[in-house]
């Protein structure tokens, strides 16, 4: 069997939606999606998901090519769902040319997926400034040097360049990085997907209207 072959034959092996899975009945689902998202994702941390709060985020450049990465989500709430970065990175130059993106949730211990769409806000500068400092010392140390996705020499320069950062942080402690941005991404759909071992998956989308929001059911 040649490698591509095994391969092939390990992914259709690896086992999926393992364990008790929950369940979920969308005619009780909450009115708005705010409220189902704050419920699936503490139930994801009661059942000890480890890091529930990474997500994809999906952007696009001005020429339309896509990119996603993980990071963490900041905060959820009436004003969207939040998350931060220096505004002259990949992400920060995607938002600046096409400010909408796509957030995707994956708790896989319970088979539930979120995907929330929408265009994307700068935050005021004072709450990115609040979120900056929040943040721990060496991930400030790092984000103070601006240089995300630049050419690296080698790991020493790294190394040295944010040695050289965090003596600057703790000598400075109220220093923010000039580009540093809080970002919130103002749902137009937000959909809540339940894996289900027969593959009648759950799929109940929320979708922003002048009054509120309305909700479908979707086909697996």
């Amino acid at each position: 069997m040649t490698g591509a072959a095994s391969l092939r034959q390990t992914l259709r092996d690896i086992e999926v939606f393992a364990g008790e899975l929950p369940g979920f009945d969308p005619t009780a689902a909450p009115d708005t999606p705010v409220e189902l998202f704050t419920e699936w994702f503490l139930a994801a941390l009661d059942a000890g998901v480890r890091e529930p709060h990474a997500m994809t985020l999906a952007t696009a450049d001005a020429d339309g090519d896509p990119t996603a990465r993980v990071l963490i989500l900041k905060d959820v709430g009436a004003e969207g769902w939040q998350f931060a970065s220096d505004a002259n990175s990949r992400k920060g130059r995607d938002l600046a040319a096409r400010p909408y993106a796509a957030l995707a949730f994956y708790w896989a211990p319970l088979a539930r997926q979120v995907l929330v769409r929408g265009p994307v806000v700068r935050e005021t500068p004072e709450r990115c400034a609040a979120d900056f400092l929040a943040r721990g010392e060496g991930a400030r140390a790092e984000a103070l040097l601006g240089r995300q996705s630049q050419p690296l020499a080698d790991l020493a320069e790294r190394d040295a360049q944010v040695e050289a950062s965090l003596a600057r942080i703790r000598s400075e402690p109220d220093l923010v990085a000039p580009g540093w941005t809080l970002y919130s991404v103002r749902p137009e759909s937000v959909e809540f997907w339940q894996g289900d071992k027969q593959r009648r998956h759950t799929r109940l989308v929320y979708r922003s209207a002048p009054d509120g929001w309305t909700r479908q059911l979707l086909w697996p």
